[in-house]
C-alpha cells in the first residue's frame, strides 16, 4: 500500500542565497524521493514546495534545518499546502 503524498511549504531564513542553497536542495530532494521545488525570494530567504511521503518529508525537513556547509538557517517555518502532484523537484527562477 502506497503512503499517502504530503505537500509542505518551507519559508528558510539566514544566510541561504549565494551558498548554493538551491542545488543542494534539489540533491536532497532527489536523494529523499521528494518532489516540489526550490526558489530564492527577494527578502533574501529560500522557499521550497515539497511533496512526498511522512518519512521522506521529515528526513527532507531534518536537512532544510542544516542546508548546505555555508549556509546559515536562522528560522524554518512550515506551512501544509495542497498537494500537486509534482512530477519532480526542479529549481524555479
Amino acid at each position: 500500500m502506497e503512503e499517502k503524498l504530503k505537500n509542505i511549504q518551507i519559508n528558510i531564513y539566514g544566510r541561504v542565497q549565494g551558498v548554493g542553497f538551491r542545488y543542494s536542495a534539489l540533491h536532497k530532494a532527489q536523494e529523499t524521493g521528494i518532489r516540489g521545488y526550490v526558489k530564492n525570494m527577494y527578502d533574501g530567504s529560500v522557499f521550497i514546495e515539497a511533496e512526498g511521503n511522512d518519512t521522506d518529508i521529515e528526513n527532507f525537513l531534518l536537512w532544510c534545518h542544516k542546508g548546505p556547509p555555508w549556509a546559515r538557517i536562522d528560522q524554518v517555518r512550515t506551512t501544509p499546502g495542497a498537494v500537486r502532484n509534482h512530477n519532480s523537484f526542479y529549481i524555479k527562477s
